[in-house]
C-alpha cells in the first residue's frame, strides 16, 4: 500500500473520530502536495499569507461589534422599535420578530446566537399574543436564519474576500455583494412578512393601536443603534472608507455606546465578551489558511478545470445547473456551518460557474441564500437542534413547523437562482 493511501485512510479515520475540520482540510493539502512532489512548507506559507492580505481586518473587527450588540441590550431595543411602528399592522408581532432576528444575524453572524438571544423576548410574546405554538415554533427557527444576506454579514465578507482571491472576471468586491445582498434579503423577507399578515389576520391580540409617543420613545431608546446601518453602508458607497475601515469605525462605535455610554456591558464583563468573539474569530481564520492551501493545491492540479469539463458533459443549461448547485448547497447547508463551506466550496464552485457564464457575485447570493435555508432543513439542520434546545420542543414537533418556512424560502431561493438581475441590479 502506498504511503499515499495510507494517508488518505488515516484522514478518513481521523475525520470519523471528530477531529477539528480545519486538521482535516489542512491534512488533505499536505496529502495532496506530498502527492505531486511540493515542498510541505507550502502549506505554512500559504497560512502565513493571510496577514498580507487586504480587507481580513473586517472579519474580527464586524465579528466583534456583533458580540458586544449581542450582549447589551439593543435585542429588546430593536424587539421594542420594531414592536411600536409595526406592531399595529395584521400579523405585526410576527412581522417584528422577521425584522429584529434578520437585523440581529445581519451583525451578528450567527444564526443560532439570534434563536438564542431573541427567542426569550419574542417566544412568550408571540405565544401569548395567540399564534399557534407550531407557527412560533417555525417562525423562530427559520427567521433566526435571516439576514445572511444583509451587509455586515459575515458570511457576504468571507465570501467576498475567498472569491476576490481567484483574480475572476468580473471581479467579486466585499461592498458589491454587500448591494447584491439587498433585494434577495427583501424578498425572502417580504415573503415572510407576507405569510405573517396572513397568520395573524383574525387575531385581535396580535395587534395594537398605533401609539405615536410610544414610537417616537422606542426611536429616541434606540438612537444610537440606528446609525449603524448608515454608518456601514453611507461610509462605504459614500466613498468615505473602505470595508476594513468600517468594520473599525463600526466597532469602535458599539465598544463606545455599549461599555462607556450605555454602560450596558461592564468593563470586568468586556474581556469576556472578546474573548468568545474571537475564539470564533479564530475557527474561521484557521478554516481559511488551511483551506487556501488546499485551494492553491486544486488550482495547480486543475481540479476545478477538471469538474467543469465532468458537470458539463451532463449539464449543458446555466439554470439546470443552478437548480441542482440549490440542491446540493441544502445538503451542505444541513451539515455544515456557513463559514466552513464558503472557504471549502468557493474555489471549487467559482470557476464551474463561470464556466457556465454565471456572475460570481449573484452566485454568493445564491449560495447564501440556500445554506441560510440549509440551517434549518429537516431532518438535521443546524437550527433545528438549537430551537429544541432553547424552546424545550421535540425535534419532530420543530421539522413538522418549519416545514411551510422551509417551502417558502426555497421558492425564494429558486427564484433568486433563475433571477440573476435579482442580485445584480443595485451593481449597474
Amino acid at each position: 500500500m502506498s504511503l499515499e493511501v495510507m494517508l488518505g485512510l488515516l484522514l478518513v479515520l481521523v475525520a470519523l473520530m471528530g477531529a477539528p475540520l480545519f486538521a482535516l482540510i489542512g491534512g488533505a493539502a499536505i496529502l495532496g502536495f506530498y502527492a505531486i512532489g511540493y515542498d510541505l512548507a507550502l502549506v505554512a506559507v500559504e497560512f502565513y499569507r493571510l496577514a498580507d492580505m487586504p480587507g481580513l481586518a473586517a472579519i474580527p473587527l464586524f465579528t466583534l461589534a456583533g458580540y458586544l450588540l449581542g450582549a447589551s441590550d439593543a435585542p429588546k431595543r430593536l424587539v421594542r422599535l420594531s414592536d411600536a411602528w409595526l406592531g399595529w399592522m395584521p400579523g405585526g408581532l410576527a412581522i417584528v420578530a422577521i425584522i429584529t432576528c434578520s437585523l440581529f444575524t445581519a451583525f451578528t453572524g450567527a444564526t443560532g446566537a439570534t434563536i438564542v438571544a431573541l427567542g426569550a423576548l419574542l417566544y412568550p410574546a408571540l405565544i401569548g399574543a395567540g399564534y399557534p405554538r407550531r407557527y412560533v415554533l417555525g417562525l423562530l427557527t427559520s427567521a433566526g436564519s435571516l439576514g445572511l444576506l444583509f451587509a455586515p454579514s459575515l458570511p457576504l465578507i468571507l465570501y467576498g474576500f475567498v472569491a476576490g482571491q481567484l483574480g475572476t472576471d468580473p471581479p467579486v468586491s466585499v461592498q458589491d455583494l454587500f448591494l447584491a445582498g439587498v433585494l434577495p434579503g427583501l424578498l425572502m423577507v417580504a415573503i415572510l412578512m407576507a405569510h405573517a399578515v396572513w397568520i395573524g389576520r383574525g387575531l385581535s391580540k396580535a395587534t395594537h393601536r398605533f401609539d405615536a409617543r410610544e414610537a417616537s420613545a422606542a426611536v429616541r431608546a434606540a438612537g444610537w443603534e440606528l446609525p449603524l446601518p448608515v454608518l456601514v453602508l453611507g461610509g462605504i458607497y459614500g466613498g468615505f472608507f473602505a470595508a476594513s475601515e468600517a468594520a473599525a469605525i463600526t466597532a469602535a462605535y458599539v465598544l463606545l455606546v455599549t461599555v462607556v455610554i450605555k454602560r450596558e456591558i461592564k468593563w470586568a464583563a468586556l474581556p469576556a465578551v472578546m474573548a468568545e468573539a474571537m475564539r470564533m474569530v479564530g475557527v474561521i481564520l484557521l478554516i481559511l489558511g488551511m483551506a487556501l492551501a488546499l485551494s492553491n493545491w486544486m488550482i495547480d492540479q486543475e481540479v476545478p478545470t477538471r469538474l467543469f469539463e465532468v458537470i458539463s458533459a451532463h449539464v449543458t443549461s446555466p439554470i439546470v445547473f443552478l437548480l441542482l448547485l440549490s440542491v446540493f448547497l441544502l445538503v451542505v447547508g444541513m451539515l455544515l456551518d456557513v463559514f466552513s463551506a464558503i472557504v471549502i466550496l468557493v474555489p471549487l464552485l467559482v470557476p464551474v460557474a463561470l464556466g457556465f457564464g454565471i456572475h460570481p457575485v449573484h452566485l454568493g447570493v445564491l449560495m447564501l441564500a440556500n445554506l441560510q435555508i440549509g440551517y434549518f432543513t429537516p431532518p438535521v439542520g443546524m437550527n433545528l437542534f438549537i430551537a429544541s434546545y432553547r424552546f424545550k420542543a421535540p425535534l419532530h414537533e420543530l421539522v413538522r413547523a418549519c416545514v411551510p418556512f422551509f417551502l417558502l424560502l426555497l421558492g425564494a431561493a429558486l427564484l433568486i437562482a433563475m433571477w440573476p438581475g435579482l442580485s445584480l441590479a443595485l451593481l449597474d
